[in-house]
């Protein structure tokens, strides 16, 4: 599915501090665009700027890199008005995200919950098995994202 100016499709992923599971996500739908031959530019971004530069949560970087994937160039970032207007999907991890991001402002992107009717919990405060669980949630609703966008392109 292109954006509606014919470029290539602009997903971007939420979540609270952009250090947990955006990132996570952000890496997964790459991973999964590229094995499925989809031309897709992803990033994330957190409704907080309280990470601002910093690199993913260490936890984070683990478990990527446990199921093989490397999110260690990624840097947290906060949320901006252009974003609205920029993507074309906005995936958040929960509803409180969901809320923060609809009262941002208004939008042109499609603003759903990443793993659609369910809240991603964020795993910042529990342990690793957490981030594990996490994982888990996203990698299969980031092959889904994928799977549907394919389909869409071949339409």
């Amino acid at each position: 599915m292109n954006s509606p100016e014919g470029g290539m499709k602009r997903v971007l992923v939420v979540c609270l501090g952009n250090i947990c599971r955006s990132p996570i996500g952000e890496g997964l739908l790459k991973h999964h665009a590229d094995k499925a031959g989809l031309n897709i530019h992803v990033d994330s971004a957190g409704t907080s700027g309280w990470h601002q530069g910093n690199q993913a949560d260490p936890r984070s970087i683990e478990v990527m890199s446990l199921h093989g994937h490397d999110i260690t160039q990624q840097r947290s970032r906060a949320l901006t008005k252009e974003d609205l207007l920029t993507f074309d999907a906005i995936l958040v991890m929960d509803s409180q995200n969901l809320r923060d991001v609809q009262h941002f402002g208004s939008s042109r992107a499609l603003v759903t919950r990443f793993v659609p009717e369910q809240d991603v919990p964020d795993p910042y405060y529990g342990g690793d098995q957490g981030f594990e669980s996490a994982y888990q949630m996203i990698d299969q609703a980031a092959y889904d994202w994928i799977q549907n966008w394919s389909k869409q392109t071949l339409d």
